[in-house]
């Protein structure tokens, strides 16, 4: 199996960080609903960055942590991602909060390592979010009104535009911010998502399934043509295209929707491996058809 390129990596990495004011507003939730003593959270987190301060100690510390930098720890903190978000597909709140601590500890390693070159460190990010939060909730923390969800979707993009606009002298066309190094089905996401904060969408979804069904029908006509690979790619990506602004359109987001496609087809497929081996047969000697009847009785299973 191949390694995954650094630049995947960062990809991901990119991913999970645009998802950070969603967790964030996960967090605060629960904080409401349980709000820990304020001077057992800051003892709590104050023994965290000292431990971290412990295993980077030149004399002292971890040889294995004194080791890492940025680059070595990402795959880390992309694994333990992947782990929450496994626990959170599960429903299992106990697994949340060990992974949730992990990827804390992860946070605050890069702030460590930060702080020992001379850059930001943990409280930096800390202010840096909570400024970030009030300002694009002004109608929470300020004067402006906002109805509903969809509002402060487009009210969050416009406030993004124009904080970038204001920091950097570079390119400000609209789709500029959104990163081309991520995962393709998260880019075509953040693209749809900032050309419909200027008004530049389907109104609703009807018209957005009609459009899949135009692109699949142009996928077929190349079928029944002469295939040329290269059109063939480019029809099949206005498919998926399409398909994600759909999944927007119903605020279903198409990277978990995938995921869970996923998982329901490795418990299937694992239903049949099961069911042939209890009959003492193998993939290999089971014909389509029976993997086919197995595959529907898995449908009917509770969970699968």
């Amino acid at each position: 199996m191949r390694k995954p390129t650094l630049l995947f990596r960062v990809s991901v990495l990119i991913q999970i960080l645009l998802r950070i004011p969603f967790l964030l507003e996960i967090y605060v939730k629960i904080k409401l609903i349980r709000r820990e003593p304020h001077e057992n959270f800051m003892k709590e987190l104050d023994e965290l960055l000292n431990i971290m301060a412990t295993l980077r100690d030149p004399v002292a510390g971890c040889p294995w942590d004194r080791e890492q930098n940025n680059s070595t720890i990402l795959p880390y903190t992309i694994e333990e991602v992947y782990e929450l978000a496994e626990a959170i597909q599960d429903d299992n709140k106990d697994a949340m909060r060990d992974e949730l601590g992990d990827l804390l500890f992860q946070i605050v390693f890069y702030c460590q390592m930060s702080t020992e070159q001379g850059g930001f460190a943990f409280t930096d990010i800390v202010k840096n979010i909570n400024d970030k939060m009030i300002r694009r909730h002004p109608h929470v923390f300020g004067d402006e009104k906002i109805d509903n969800a969809k509002q402060q979707s487009l009210s969050w993009e416009r406030i993004k535009t124009r904080e970038r606009q204001l920091s950097s002298d570079e390119n400000n066309s609209l789709l500029e911010s959104v990163s081309s190094a991520l995962p393709a089905l998260i880019h075509s996401l953040k693209l749809q998502k900032k050309a419909a904060t200027v008004g530049f969408d389907w109104d609703s979804p009807g018209p957005v399934l009609d459009k899949i069904e135009e692109e699949i029908a142009e996928v077929r006509n190349e079928i029944s043509d002469h295939i040329d690979h290269e059109k063939m790619v480019e029809e099949i990506g206005d498919v998926l295209f399409a398909t994600v602004n759909f999944a927007r359109h119903m605020k279903v987001d198409p990277e978990f929707a995938l995921m869970s496609a996923n998982r329901k087809f490795r418990t299937r497929f694992g239903y049949i491996e099961s069911q042939l081996e209890e009959k003492g047969k193998s993939l290999d000697d089971a014909s389509l058809e029976e993997m086919e009847v197995l595959w529907e009785e898995a449908k009917i299973k509770k969970g699968l």
